[in-house]
């Protein structure tokens, strides 16, 4: 669900270098829609509900792009990528964003020519088993069969684990999330391995989630996060400050229910001001109206608001805000100022 390593990379290097010239923004304009690639399904994060309607946590960063540029959340045309598929739907041009939980690396921003605008989740990979199976600790897992998306860091970081603590597995190749689900629950792999976050919305999803264990080993780090063509700048900036607008407005306090009374006139808070456009020239800066961090944020309500709907306490999800708390409540959210 999450990550690649070295698939193709001279071929998504040289892809990704051709494209970025072409002004992603102006293209973005010109069509009237965003091309945002996102997983091929993943409750929570990005999977289109009974209606067909996409929904999730990184959906709504989809959306607040194409708000911010085009004024109007709606104007998206979501790409359902796989570990292997998506760096090259990115580099191709196929897609303008990438925003499905894909992990900060070296390798894929220096080698792969590729562009992280920031963090929206910060994860790490953790280990799911059946409660039967009497497990306590990763480091039980010796001989164990494991289901691990092909393509991704979470293959090297299994085998990275499995290695230092001196114990075997037998891996179970799969594609997908979706493809993984029965596999495990058949028994056709003792574990499944992927992002502590990927692992709550699986079991989630499941008819006896109480019949299943995440276990408490977190064996890496996975910051992730929106990533774009390097070279294409402008696209960048629109990308990386839309999200920055988002952690921004919960930590000065704009929601979806006061934002329409904050943009209204400038109030006494000049950060909220530059923020929702009533002063300064932010939107112009970056060759977007002035209200486009305020469309932004209506689009689904601040950073809590767009995590709490999807993934939180109160969802099946079930995650805590953790590390992305924001910095003034013991988190890692830190934006740069607005200004």
């Amino acid at each position: 669900m999450k990550k690649s390593v070295f698939f193709g990379a001279m071929t998504v290097a040289s892809l990704a270098a051709g494209v970025a010239a072409a002004g992603t923004l102006d293209d973005v304009k010109a069509r009237g829609k965003l091309n945002c690639g996102v997983t091929t399904g993943l409750v929570g994060f990005a999977a289109p509900d009974a209606n067909g309607e996409w929904q999730g946590f990184d959906v709504g960063v989809c959306r607040a792009i194409a708000a911010a540029v085009l004024g109007d959340p709606k104007a998206v045309e979501f790409v359902p990528t796989t570990g292997k598929t998506r760096f090259t739907a990115l580099a191709s041009g196929e897609i303008d964003v990438l925003a499905r939980n894909t992990t900060w690396t070296f390798s894929r921003d220096v080698d792969l020519k590729f562009e992280f605008a920031g963090v929206n989740y910060y994860d790490g990979q953790g280990f799911m088993v059946p409660k039967a199976l009497g497990v306590s600790s990763a480091k039980e897992l010796d001989g164990a069969t494991v289901c691990i998306q092909t393509g991704t860091t979470t293959e090297l970081n299994l085998a990275d684990f499995f290695r230092t603590n001196n114990i075997s597995y037998e891996p179970v190749p799969i594609e997908t999330n979706a493809e993984a689900q029965p596999l495990y629950l058949e028994g056709a792999c003792d574990v499944y391995t992927t992002d502590a976050s990927g692992l709550a919305a699986t079991r989630a999803a499941f008819e006896n989630p109480g019949d299943h264990v995440v276990l408490p080993e977190i064996i890496s780090k996975e910051p992730l996060g929106p990533l774009v063509r390097h070279g294409d700048n402008e696209w960048g900036d629109v990308v990386r400050w839309t999200l920055n607008a988002l952690i921004a407005a919960e930590e000065v306090g704009i929601t979806s229910a006061n934002i329409a009374e904050l943009g209204a006139a400038a109030g006494n808070n000049p950060e909220i001001n530059r923020i929702l456009g009533t002063e300064g020239t932010l939107g112009e800066m970056l060759g977007l109206s002035a209200d486009w961090a305020k469309n932004a944020i209506m689009a689904g309500g601040n950073y809590a608001e767009i995590f709490e709907k999807n993934i939180g306490e109160n969802t099946p999800i079930g995650l805590s805000r953790g590390l992305n708390a924001q910095w003034t409540d013991g988190g890692l959210l830190y934006v740069p100022p607005f200004r």
